[in-house]
């Protein structure tokens, strides 16, 4: 049902059960899955991949021109997974020609007021609270918590099932599984709560506290600790996303307790 004081583009496509309240707009080359809600003056730009059952509210922007210099006009997306939540006045970008598409999960919230800068990629069941900034280039794991206006660095690389407290400044990156405070950004133990709930077993969380505390406890520098969880530590999807995320990162990791 589309308000008549609404804008829609002839050329957009519009799902079943679609609800656009009075002066949203709706640009050419966009798809709205079935059963959204797009709230009073929400912009859903050129671009936009929007899933089923996503609610957009009032002065959200999706799929935006990158605020960036290089940008050219290139073809870009923004997709949107199903049963997420944009709330009020959020931006978010849509891809340059780095990634040609900024990602949005699936079953996300996020708060009002965030930020998701060009090409970033935002996994399933993730949490943004209010006022959170991402810049450009930033990929976040699954089940990720990120508290009230922290500040993300571009191309910053942060594992599933994290926590990271309010107002934090995010430079490095941050591995899977653990919490993360203070400034700089350190490591403060397992996201022990959200795991429990996630249904981890005791021994799950006991191996993944102990792999950090061989990477951020032990007098081991990052290679030789993850030699010594590799050998000390029997196959589990913990310890390999553990290794292979701590591998692959290009900026290094946040420190540990001092």
């Amino acid at each position: 049902m589309n308000n008549p004081s609404a804008f829609v583009h002839p050329n957009a496509k519009i799902g079943k059960n679609v609800i656009i309240e009075p002066f949203a707009y709706i640009d050419k080359d966009t798809e709205i899955g079935d059963g959204c809600w797009i709230g009073p003056n929400a912009c859903i730009w050129e671009g936009s991949r929007i899933g089923d059952n996503c609610k957009i509210y009032a002065g959200a922007q999706i799929s935006s021109i990158p605020q960036d210099l290089k940008f050219a006009g290139e073809k870009t997306l923004t997709r949107i997974g199903k049963n997420t939540t944009v709330r009020e006045f959020v931006t978010i970008s849509r891809g340059t020609s780095h990634r040609k598409k900024t990602i949005i999960g699936e079953h996300n919230l996020l708060m009002a007021y965030v930020h998701v800068a060009h090409d970033c990629i935002l996994g399933n069941h993730c949490i943004v609270s209010n006022s959170v900034q991402i810049a450009g280039h930033v990929s976040i794991g699954d089940y990720a918590i990120i508290g009230g206006t922290a500040a993300i660095r571009q191309f910053v690389k942060i594992g599933s099932h994290v926590m990271i407290a309010g107002g934090s400044l995010v430079r490095k990156d941050v591995p899977p599984y653990v919490s993360a405070a203070r400034e700089p950004l350190s490591y403060s133990g397992i996201n022990a709560i959200g795991l429990r709930r996630r249904k981890f077993t005791t021994q799950e969380l006991n191996n993944i506290q102990e792999m950090y505390r061989i990477i951020y406890m032990s007098d081991l520098n990052i290679s030789k600790a993850l030699e010594k969880i590799q050998s000390d530590f029997g196959p589990s999807k913990e310890k390999n996303l553990i290794i292979d995320f701590i591998q692959e990162s290009e900026r290094g990791i946040m420190k540990g307790i001092e």
